[in-house]
């Protein structure tokens, strides 16, 4: 039980990415953490903030808000003038978000919590970004490349885009900002674990609703160029964690994404061989491969069209800042290949999970 006044505000809870966090903050003696909650999930994260501290730990303190909103949807800010730290993970995580939908969250909703954060005079900003801030850039993209006059593959990516340029330019007069690009992230790498089943995991329920016996898949003419950069979650979260502890990490850009991803084809033969599909991938051209995407999703299959662009991405991703930073801290992303059963077993398990995103 803590009497104390909360000295950390974390957006993007109950979230995937922001209920674990929580958990490692809370681990390693933070708090407590005030978490801007929309009244949509105010039940969902009622239930899971006492399952990370218990029901009578008063370290998680829920504020009702919305980062759509100026002052965060909040009535003033006198409740957390002790806040020190703010985490914004905040966004909707959608590759087919609408438009609009991505500038008010993304975008201006970025823009809300900085200008809160500049009212509160918080000591360091920790904001989630992600590896897609780099669009379709032809090359390596590394944490110090960000305005590059890259064209998108959609609008969560170019929102995102947008709201980092935000946080960098805010940065550039002052905040004692530190940025996390994360790339496409997964489950859990010990459990499986997830809340959404989206991106890759597209490719992998199409895999399993076909028989074992021969399952076809795509492969787009720039396929064997291109690399599926993904990481599981408890990677993620624990690199946050611990970067975020670091003094000198104020400033920084870390990528948290694999130095060594596995090629489009390599990528698909791992979730063929861990689901027990034997597979066939057949060479089709971008536009029949979408239109055939789009009439699998009309009827009901798993599928998802934008998600055809990141078969022949061309941008690859490296993390020598992350690197540096990690060395000797005992973390680093696992290969894909090591856990990737792991994450099959978990969809085979629990066919109730969605692709919905959280807005």
């Amino acid at each position: 039980m803590s009497s104390t006044e909360p000295t950390i505000l974390l957006t993007g809870f109950p979230g995937f990415l922001g209920s674990a966090l929580l958990e490692r903050l809370l681990a390693r003696g933070d708090g407590p953490v005030a978490c801007l909650v929309q009244p949509t999930y105010r039940e969902l994260a009622e239930r899971r903030a006492a399952e990370i501290a218990g029901p009578d730990d008063d370290r998680i303190r829920l504020y009702e808000g919305d980062i759509t909103e100026p002052n965060l949807g909040l009535d003033g800010l006198a409740d957390l003038e002790s806040v020190r730290e703010l985490y914004h993970l905040a966004a909707v995580y959608d590759l087919a978000v609408d438009p609009a939908v991505g500038e008010a969250v993304n975008v201006r909703g970025t823009e809300h919590v900085l200008d809160v954060a500049a009212d509160l005079a918080v000591e360091r900003f920790q904001y989630v970004s992600t590896c897609y801030v780099s669009g379709r850039y032809d090359g390596v993209f590394t944490e110090d490349h960000l305005r590059e006059g890259q064209s998108f593959n959609n609008a969560y990516e170019e929102t995102k885009y947008r709201a980092e340029v935000a946080v960098q330019e805010r940065m550039a007069d002052g905040l004692p900002a530190t940025i996390y690009r994360p790339a496409i992230v997964v489950g859990d790498s010990e459990t499986g674990e997830t809340d959404k089943y989206d991106g890759p995991y597209y490719l992998l329920r199409l895999l399993l609703a076909q028989p074992s016996r021969l399952a076809l898949s795509v492969t787009l003419p720039g396929s064997s160029d291109a690399e599926l950069n993904v990481v599981p979650r408890d990677f993620v979260v624990d690199a946050i964690a611990y970067l975020s502890g670091l003094e000198s990490s104020a400033g920084e850009v870390y990528q948290l994404c694999d130095p060594a991803p596995l090629s489009v084809p390599r990528f698909v033969d791992a979730l063929a061989e861990a689901g027990d599909r034997r597979t066939l991938s057949v060479p089709t051209p971008k536009p029949l491969a979408r239109a055939a995407t789009e009439r699998l999703a009309d009827r009901g299959l798993p599928a998802e069209p934008a998600t055809i662009d990141y078969l022949d991405h061309p941008t690859r991703y490296a993390c020598p800042n992350t690197q540096r930073a990690l060395a000797g801290s005992g973390l680093e992303c696992p290969p894909f290949e090591s856990y990737v059963d792991r994450l099959v077993a978990f969809v085979r398990e629990h066919p109730e999970v969605g692709d919905a995103a959280m807005v």
